[in-house]
């Protein structure tokens, strides 16, 4: 029975998946991914301690 019980969880997971796709406006989540991605390397590399360097220089 935990089988069937989870296929059709997986099943109707996927149609309503579907239904809301297709009649809602639903954001690119990788587009979005990707831009969040972009602003965290932009503000790391902006407030990064600089790198210490040797004394013997």
């Amino acid at each position: 029975m935990g089988l069937i019980k989870s296929c059709f969880s997986f099943m109707m997971g996927t149609a309503f998946g579907v239904y809301v796709a297709q009649n809602y406006n639903v954001p690119n989540v990788q587009k979005l991914f990707n831009t969040g991605l972009l602003i965290a390397k932009h503000i790391e590399e902006n407030y990064r301690k600089p790198k210490k360097r040797d004394v013997d220089e």
